[in-house]
């Protein structure tokens, strides 16, 4: 490597110091929560394979709701932090009321849908063969689950307005220590209410879902006070409820960007569980050994995740401060960071592939299947950490269209497809199947090196 192509992708140490110092309490925060989801998962499977699948089944459905809460308040986030970039306090208040009757539609669009046909909706995955478990025992499970976390979409819609907001305007150590305290509680309430400890009944998958439903309470609770007593570091919190009504020409400014982003990742999030659910009809062991590869894969996703929020702050506050060259060059080296970091997860994760299964009161095909998927996450894993960072890099300078096409637009159109057709029309292994639809997404990868290389989404949308 030339000095020149160093200089280009490579940062010096106050560089890597001012990276850290946004994306490591976020990694610690995600990090601490999916461990302790790790934990809550191990908990439920030490229960049984059909507790396990039932509640594996209902988060599926349930991170639709919260990919749908976090693309609605995207798009207002991303004039949030180049708001902040100018100092425009009015503006983030703008955003803030905006995100709150956002949060406010979605959650009762989901409280509604799923309290009506949750159960149908778990059953989409329960039509494979019965090879690993009781189906029906499953869906019981499933459905006792999903009446107790419905209570707690309140208290996840609070959280996700009040942090996102903290987050772009550069404060990401309190919602860590948010998120510390509830996954504390969490973890808590769990061993004594899954388990029956203290005097305590057990309630199994119950007891897992009154534990998550009071530790997101505790969560939001911490961040809304923090937020109102500290009005000196959140200027923007004054006056924030001295009305709720939004200027038209802003709730529209904000819509049109952040419309793309809510379908985008409501699409995403339907083509995700469109994904579990093709992969599910080769048994209910599928479905288990996925979700045990899942419970890991998630704690070290942190490491992109948090690299692309990285992204989405300091991108775009740079890009509201008119700073296009500096974003250009920052974002060059995030995303060479990014990649490089999951380089080292991915080895790590592949070598505890075969330990981690080991942990679960499951059958020996659901543990093989889990190690299968577990190995493949992790081949896959530099690859999804360029995807995500390129999507952060075209959001922050509000190509929302773009993100459309560049995100759901694929998993629907070519993901989706290949999955379902294999999964029906032959009887490859199911790990084949999951193989060939991630090396599909090295279309994805050259459209998004293409697009980020091009500069398409270097703007500021809020310039005066």
């Amino acid at each position: 490597m030339s000095v020149r192509t160093g200089r280009k992708f490579i940062g010096n140490k106050a560089f890597y110091r001012m990276v850290l110092a946004v994306a490591v309490p976020i990694m610690i925060q995600n990090g601490i929560t999916n461990f302790v989801g790790l934990l809550d998962n191990i908990m439920v499977g030490q229960v049984g394979t059909e507790q396990m699948s039932g509640v594996a089944i209902v988060n599926q459905l349930l991170m639709v709701y919260y990919l749908c809460v976090f693309g609605g308040l995207a798009g207002a986030g991303i004039f949030t932090a180049q708001y902040f970039g100018q100092k425009d306090n009015e503006g983030i208040r703008q955003t803030i009321r905006y995100k709150f009757w956002m949060a406010l539609i979605l959650t009762a669009g989901a409280a509604i849908l799923l309290g009506s046909v949750g159960g149908n909706l778990i059953k989409m995955y329960l039509n494979g063969s019965s090879d690993g478990g009781d189906l029906e025992a499953a869906l019981y499970y499933g459905r006792s689950y999903l009446q107790v976390m419905l209570i707690g979409l309140p208290a996840f819609m609070a959280v996700q307005i009040y942090v996102s907001t903290l987050r772009e305007c550069g404060e990401t150590v309190l919602p860590m220590k948010a998120g510390i305290a509830a996954v504390i509680v969490n973890l808590c309430l769990n061993y004594l209410l899954i388990y029956g400890k203290l005097g305590l009944p057990a309630l199994g998958v119950v007891g897992a879902a009154v534990a998550t439903v009071v530790s997101r309470y505790v969560e939001a609770g911490i961040v809304i006070v923090w937020s109102h007593r500290h009005k000196e570091r959140n200027p923007y919190i004054e006056g924030v409820y001295s009305t709720l009504k939004v200027p038209p020409h802003l709730a529209g400014k904000y819509f049109v960007k952040g419309a793309p982003l809510l379908v985008n990742e409501t699409l995403w999030s339907a083509g995700m569980a469109m994904l579990v659910q093709c992969y599910s009809v080769r048994g209910l062991s599928v479905i288990a050994g996925l979700n045990i590869a899942n419970t890991i894969n998630n704690v070290f996703n942190v490491v992109f995740i948090a690299m692309g929020d990285a992204v989405a702050i300091i991108i775009g506050q740079l890009l509201g401060a008119g700073k296009m060259e500096e974003a250009r060059d920052t974002d060059n080296k995030i995303i060479v960071f990014s990649v490089a970091c999951c380089i080292g997860v991915a080895v790590l994760m592949a070598f505890i592939a075969p330990l981690f299964p080991q942990i679960y009161n499951t059958s020996d095909e659901v543990k093989a299947v889990a190690v299968q998927f577990i190995l493949a996450q992790a081949l896959f894993m530099p690859q999804a950490a360029f995807i995500h960072a390129a999507y952060f890099t075209l959001r922050s300078g509000g190509k929302t269209i773009v993100t459309f096409l560049f995100d759901s637009v694929f998993v629907w159109c070519v993901s989706v497809p290949v999955a379902y057709g294999l999964s029906r029309l032959t009887a490859i292994p199911v790990i084949a199947i999951f193989a060939m639809v991630q090396m599909a997404d090295w279309i994805k990868c050259a459209i998004g090196f293409i697009l980020v290389k091009k500069g398409v989404w270097l703007q500021n949308i809020v310039e005066r």
